[in-house]
């Protein structure tokens, strides 16, 4: 058995918990993950990580939640759900972003 981690904000969380309505609410969770060489001064909260940190992360996450078989199918679901994979969804999907950037001031 494995669990699902969404990498992303809650409302990407949201997205994915639509699309896999079969399991029980709050099986998926975000996560938030910096690159580069950031440096904080508090600690972080849980659920945030640094890139250095994620695979120790997401081996530490061992609640079993559902079977490979359901794996595969949630991953079918959402793959189907998708938009295209192009450079054009890139350039929409980034001024999506910057609009909702602009409102939230």
């Amino acid at each position: 058995m494995l669990q699902i981690v969404a990498v992303g904000e809650d409302r990407a969380v949201r997205a994915v918990e639509r699309l896999r309505d079969f399991l029980p609410p709050g099986v998926v969770r975000s996560i938030v993950v910096f690159t580069g060489d950031a440096e904080f001064q508090t600690e972080l909260p849980r659920g945030v990580v640094m890139v250095s940190e994620l695979i120790g992360y997401l081996k530490g996450q061992t609640d079993e939640v559902m079977s490979v078989n359901r794996v595969q199918f949630c991953v079918g679901r959402i793959e189907t759900a998708r938009l295209a994979i192009t450079h054009e969804t890139d350039v929409e999907h980034i001024q999506n972003l910057a609009r909702r950037r602009r409102g939230a001031r």
